[in-house]
């Protein structure tokens, strides 16, 4: 099954960076936001990747072109007419498709866009590049299949930008609740899965997908939730980035998958 990744966006609200390269590539420990999502679907065997370009999208196609290269030892022998001998090389089992889609295309056209790389009768993945979890994709997936309908949405609930106080009678201070999830509503935290029926709701390049798309899905009950009670984190501002890089700093960053079979540090490298 093919992933999609929204990649194409302009990042405003993180523009510290994003004026340089698109806001997927902005790096958290060392490796692009979207290196990181590639690898959750990857550590459960999903290697086929569609991505969406948009604003800077070269800068995409440049690290993807040279990233087999990056994970080379390589020989480079000038004497010989500059041949190039690739020896051992880590680089995973990627199937990259990169995609123009435009400028200033939102995000339902962009998925419209991609339409020609999703074989007919196909179900397909689709998330944002900018934001990390550990969904348990093989469950996600089986929550898509057993209602049947077009398109499941992974419903996450954030946690709160603030500490919480705990406030008793005659408004005693009784204790403080750290950054606890939100007021209890569920939110859109992409993580979609999508039967290739989704394209007919979605008109042109103007079309959002979190609007009228979604919207008419959910009237025709053709959309589900799939709740998602671990970690979930977006990335729209500096704040949010030196967040995600702190978790790095810790060691086992909580999107990083523990069902793996291997350690992670030898797969998250």
């Amino acid at each position: 099954m093919k992933v999609v990744i929204l990649a194409g966006g302009l990042g405003s609200r993180i523009s510290e960076e994003s004026h340089l390269k698109p806001k997927p590539m902005i790096e958290i420990g060392g490796r692009p936001i979207l290196w990181h999502i590639l690898k959750i679907y990857s550590s459960y065997g999903f290697n086929e990747f569609v991505i969406c370009l948009g604003h800077k999208g070269h800068v995409i196609k440049e690290y993807f072109s040279n990233y087999f290269l990056h994970c080379s030892d390589v020989t480079f022998d000038f004497t010989q007419k500059n041949h190039q001998q690739i020896h051992a090389h880590q680089a995973e089992p990627w199937k990259i498709t990169l995609v123009n889609t435009g400028e200033l295309t939102m995000t339902g056209g962009r998925i419209k866009r991609i339409r020609p790389y999703i074989n007919e009768g196909e179900d397909f993945m689709v998330t944002y590049g900018d934001g990390l979890a550990d969904v348990d994709i093989p469950s996600l997936l089986a929550a898509h299949k057993k209602h049947g309908k077009m398109a499941t949405v992974t419903a996450v609930q954030p946690k709160g930008r603030f500490g919480k106080l705990v406030i008793g009678e005659n408004e005693q201070i009784q204790g403080f609740t750290e950054k606890p999830l939100g007021d209890g509503g569920w939110i859109n935290g992409g993580f979609f899965v999508f039967s290739d029926k989704v394209f007919n709701y979605i008109k042109e390049d103007s079309t959002v997908l979190e609007q009228a798309p979604l919207e008419m899905l959910a009237k025709d009950k053709q959309l589900y939730s799939y709740k998602h009670n671990g970690f979930w984190q977006c990335m729209d501002t500096m704040r949010d980035k030196l967040y995600l890089e702190e978790l790095v700093e810790k060691g086992n960053p909580p999107w990083v998958q523990k069902t793996l079979q291997v350690p992670a540090k030898e797969i998250w490298v």
